[in-house]
């Protein structure tokens, strides 16, 4: 297979997500920070990947094989142009179903066309699978994808979890006693939430409220997972890398006085503290082998977002050599983060405790182009959306001094993002 690309300065100045609106369809992508980043629209080629271990390997082998037969024209020259895939992966090596039906798939995909922004610069990159196609031939202007006012009676309706509170809180014990006896120091317990609703959801304006909420954080779609992650999983641009830990939460406050004594007591908190060090030690481990050299700061500062406050540290690195964005994701997924410490260990307790196929969920999801450039968030704060139904997730990191009451909190304070939006559509 041959592609030909071609990527044009753009003087449309309208919003990116303005932009992705104009098209309708399942195969519209966004992923966008602060109205910089890129939206896709339409499907030149679906990658297949691996599953299991090797999968971000896989699919750099995939898009290299494929950037050798491809024509790029590309006047703008910088991270994002040329051509681009889009990608959401699954968070684990392994299926969590026996069921060959339901087991999940990471995404890989070169759209047809994508608009990008950065540092002022808007482009456009059409993406043809042959001379003879036309841009954008798998695409349609929207009809209705305007907001829509939805009736009390019609809104979205708790569906169940696929374990309730009471065993999630079983989970979460069985966890700190995996922790004291050695076994572990850290393991991330997720869960999630159903939705349903009598009208299908407004992708579009669900994307939209995200991004007026949580304009500091990734809003994301790719292929029906949509959210607003505040972290950072790895970006690189040439030589340079970054990435933001977060690890360690604590509600905002009612009112400035407030918001300010969480946030001291959440930097001097002993139990947080050392979550948020295990999360950030984990990602060092992981880039610092990669760099010559490797900036970390000596304490987290606060991340404060619309519903909660983080712990948070910011790394950036400088690469030894060229190495392609999804070969570090190989070396660095999943952090502690989102899994536990030692890694191994925690898999296969959240294996064993969820109770769920996690999917894509806190799964690396993000672009990258065809110089191995690129930018991962990872999938938090976000739902599954298939029509009129939903599919909600969050995690809370269990370590020695977690009270299982109030990690259960922690989740339904972070699912608020997506509940918020989706109930008030």
């Amino acid at each position: 297979m041959s592609l030909v690309v071609r990527t044009e300065p753009s003087d449309d100045g309208r919003p990116l997500l303005e932009q992705l609106s104009e098209f309708r369809g399942h195969d519209r992508t966004a992923f966008v920070r602060d109205d910089e980043g890129i939206v896709t629209i339409g499907t030149a080629v679906d990658l297949t990947v691996i599953r299991g271990a090797g999968r971000f390997i896989a699919a750099r082998h995939a898009l290299d094989a494929l950037a050798r037969d491809t024509i790029v024209t590309d006047v703008v020259r910088r991270p994002g142009t040329g051509l681009v895939a889009i990608a959401s992966f699954t968070f684990d090596d392994g299926p969590q179903s026996t069921d060959a039906a339901e087991l999940s798939h990471s995404v890989l995909r070169i759209p047809r066309i994508v608009i990008g922004r950065h540092a002022g610069t808007t482009w456009r990159t059409e993406i043809l699978v042959d001379s003879s196609s036309e841009p954008g031939d798998h695409t349609s202007r929207a009809e209705d994808d305007g907001h829509r006012s939805i009736p009390d009676a019609d809104r979205p309706r708790y569906a169940g979890s696929t374990l309730d509170d009471a065993s999630w809180l079983e989970a979460v014990d069985r966890v700190l006693g995996a922790i004291g006896e050695g076994r572990l120091d850290k393991a991330v317990l997720a869960r999630d939430v159903r939705l349903w609703s009598r009208t299908p959801f407004s992708v579009p304006d669900v994307l939209r409220a995200l991004a007026s909420r949580f304009p500091s954080c990734f809003t994301f779609l790719v292929d029906g997972l949509v959210g607003a992650s505040p972290e950072l999983l790895i970006r690189r641009k040439g030589e340079q890398i970054t990435s933001r830990v977060l690890a360690g939460t604590t509600r905002r406050g009612v009112d400035p006085d407030e918001d300010g004594r969480l946030g001291v007591e959440l930097l001097a908190s002993p139990k947080d503290r050392w979550e948020h060090d295990l999360a950030a030690r984990s990602a060092t481990e992981a880039l610092g082998p990669l760099c010559t050299a490797l900036k970390a700061p000596s304490a987290p500062s606060l991340v404060r977002l619309d519903n909660v406050q983080h712990l948070g540290s910011d790394l950036t690195g400088t690469l030894k050599r060229s190495v392609h964005v999804l070969d570090i994701l190989e070396q660095l997924h999943p952090t502690a983060a989102v899994a536990g410490t030692p890694r191994e260990e925690a898999l296969a307790l959240i294996r064993g405790l969820e109770g769920m196929d996690r999917g894509r969920y806190a799964g690396p999801v993000g672009w990258c182009d065809s110089e191995g450039d690129g930018e991962f968030a990872i999938a938090l704060r976000c739902a599954e959306l298939d029509g009129d139904r939903a599919r909600l997730f969050a995690g809370a990191g269990i370590v020695e001094g977690s009270l299982p009451e109030a990690e259960l909190m922690e989740t339904w304070l972070k699912m608020r993002a997506m509940t918020d939006v989706l109930t008030g559509l």
